[in-house]
């Protein structure tokens, strides 16, 4: 089997009540994928943002993702997270 993945690498790391995470980009297939993993390697993993175009772009989600992490004390890409920053869970 090919693998047309290029290298990860680590673009930043948050703690939150749960434990450390670690924020990834890497290019598969020629696209850019940012993704959320647990630091110790077990847990729920998270992709969050695919196809980005330009290194101020990237650095720019990344910025803000850890921002919201710190202020939310969450993992930002978590549905129930999600649901409750935009109102739609009430």
């Amino acid at each position: 089997m090919i693998t047309r993945a290029g290298e990860r690498v680590e673009l930043g790391r948050y703690t939150i009540s749960a434990g450390e995470r670690m924020i990834y980009g890497q290019r598969v297939l020629g696209v850019v994928r940012v993704v959320d993993v647990p630091a110790g390697g077990c847990g729920r993993r998270y992709i969050v943002e695919c196809g980005l175009t330009s290194m101020a772009e990237l650095e720019a989600i990344v910025a803000d993702y850890l921002e919201q992490a710190e202020i939310w004390d969450a993992v930002p890409a978590e549905p129930v997270c999600l649901l409750e920053i935009t109102g739609l869970s009430r």
